[in-house]
């Protein structure tokens, strides 16, 4: 959960503090005060949403943070750099893990919107990834599309677990950016 001081969205905006805090307090900018000396904080994706209502351009720094990713998660390179070939070709910033404890440690690092899996890696496989991740309230809306090359009914295990779709290895490239689109459009 990213926020801004007062003064940064100031700074953003070329305008006086005050300014700031008068949109805060008339609820023009969503923003909530820290207990003790009552500081503000915004969010930054409510910044940008409040930037994107008054037609003002989106600080580049801040374009990182509001878009979504994708988390290619697979311990054989060739394929992840597939799926990215995939999805960068759709428009889409991705990054890859190569095992399940990668992708925790990256999950918290970017703004994830989906998650593409393979089930069979060594260490924590993608069963254990799709428990960890539908357990933590944080992750809640992450997409996880499992791209595996187990059979039919791993993959219908992958989806009682929590998956959102699964496909099988190898797949179609047309396939795979009409499922990332789907799930990155939702």
């Amino acid at each position: 959960m990213k926020t801004l001081t007062s003064g940064e969205i100031a700074t953003y905006c070329d305008v006086n503090l005050r300014t700031v805090i008068r949109w805060i307090e008339s609820g023009k900018l969503k923003g909530f005060k820290l207990p003790g000396r009552g500081n503000n904080r915004v969010l930054v994706s409510d910044f940008v949403s409040f930037l994107e209502h008054h037609n003002i351009p989106i600080p580049d720094d801040l374009q990182s943070e509001i878009s979504p990713s994708i988390l290619i998660v697979d311990d054989e390179m060739p394929v992840a750099k597939s799926i990215q070939r995939v999805a960068r070709r759709g428009g889409y910033e991705s990054y890859i893990a190569t095992g399940g404890f990668q992708a925790g440690i990256m999950l918290s690092q970017y703004n994830s919107k989906l998650m593409t899996l393979d089930l069979s890696m060594p260490g924590m496989d993608g069963y254990s990834v799709i428990q960890f991740v539908r357990e933590q309230p944080k992750y809640k809306n992450l997409k996880i599309l499992v791209i595996s090359a187990l059979d039919d009914i791993s993959l219908d295990r992958a989806i009682e677990l929590g998956a959102n779709a699964a496909l099988s290895k190898p797949f179609a490239n047309g396939e795979l950016i009409e499922t990332i689109e789907k799930f990155m459009l939702e």
